[in-house]
């Protein structure tokens, strides 16, 4: 995945809220501003370089792996999951 910056307004809004999204997919939150002027996109850079220069690989969920494998093997077989 590649790092991104999401900078939204939304329709009717008066603040402009910012998103950085590291190479894992994370998306953190930098917060809302009210006007994008050449100081605060130079602040937005240097906040979404420090995420991305501190970014940590999320651990993976095997339990929730091994029950989505269960359940697929299931459907494959005909019979209807039950997680009771």
């Amino acid at each position: 995945m590649s790092r991104k910056i999401n900078i939204s307004k939304h329709k009717g809004n008066t603040h402009y809220s910012i998103h950085v999204i590291d190479s894992y997919g994370t998306e953190h939150h930098i917060g809302y501003s009210s006007k994008l002027d050449n100081d605060m996109l130079a602040e937005i850079e240097q906040q979404a370089c420090d995420i991305w220069a501190n970014e940590v690989k999320p651990k993976e969920d095997l339990l929730s792996k091994a029950i989505a494998n269960c359940i697929e093997l299931d459907i494959k077989r005909g019979v209807e999951p039950n997680l009771d």
